[in-house]
């Protein structure tokens, strides 16, 4: 039959049919509901039944004329009604024919990896991520350090403590995220003088990490840095110092302008 304007588009839908076998039953119990006979052509055997013969016992139970038996064939035909929605084509889908949210439990894949970062899908996540816990710290006051001596060096002061993982009473970083962390000490000695070399140092766990030997010429800043691997527990770093004039001299970290000890967790 011809028709005026755009074909009809069909190509995703087909007309419900039902068929049953080896039933020995006077009813058929259907998939779908319907609300009368009228909803449904039935044939038995291939043969239409009139509706004068059927039974609408409920919304899915169409009651025959007679018990089938186990060689008896039915058929259902819905009137009017599209199911068994076909698959589109590979590719033939595009963003302007979805609408409205996605499930996460529809996904494959319910997260996706941008920068190294796991972002779960649904929710949100700041992508490069943030080079925490950190902090850096300074004194008020210098350090006596002996002679020959590995000195620990105070920075009672925080200018910054993101994650209160740095213990001013202490001058010790315990970090609670597991990760490389860069960490770094500047400062010098107060001499005067021409003197043997200075060493400024890093500690991890009690133990030299690294350590920089200058020749103290009058007056120099020193600076230390380097990565150190963090459990994100007990691990934990200070700043240390050595002197070897022969007698006790100051560590001038009484002077927040020249130095500072620190360190920040590297985006890996």
């Amino acid at each position: 039959m011809g028709y005026i304007g755009p074909a009809p588009t069909s190509g995703f839908i087909s007309n419900a049919k039902e068929r049953y076998t080896g039933i020995t039953t006077a009813y058929v119990d259907l998939n779908h509901s319907i609300s009368s006979l009228a909803d449904v052509i039935v044939w038995v055997n291939y043969v239409k039944q009139d509706a004068t013969n059927l039974t609408l016992t409920s919304s899915t139970r169409i009651t025959l004329g007679a018990t089938l038996v186990s060689a008896d064939i039915v058929e259902v035909a819905y009137l009017g009604k599209a199911v068994s929605t076909q698959a589109p084509a590979t590719g033939s889908v595009t963003s302007d024919m979805l609408s409205g949210s996605i499930a996460n439990s529809k996904l494959a894949n319910s997260s996706i990896t941008l920068n190294g970062s796991a972002v779960s899908l649904g929710g949100s996540a700041t992508v490069g991520g943030e080079n925490t816990p950190s902090f850096q710290a300074y004194n008020s006051s210098e350090t006596s350090c002996s002679h020959n001596t590995y000195t620990k060096i105070a920075y009672t002061n925080a200018e910054w403590n993101l994650g209160s993982n740095y213990d001013t009473s202490t001058s010790r970083f315990t970090p609670t995220t597991a990760g490389k962390y860069y960490v770094y000490h500047i400062g010098g000695f107060n001499v005067g003088t021409d003197s043997e070399p200075m060493r400024v140092c890093i500690y991890k766990n009690g133990s030299l990490q690294i350590e920089n030997q200058y020749k103290n010429f009058y007056y120099n800043i020193y600076y230390i840095a380097c990565t150190v691997d963090m459990n994100g527990s007990s691990d934990y770093v200070e700043a240390y110092a050595l002197q070897q004039t022969g007698g006790a001299i100051d560590f001038d970290n009484g002077k927040s302008y020249r130095s500072r000890f620190g360190a920040y967790r590297l985006i890996t």
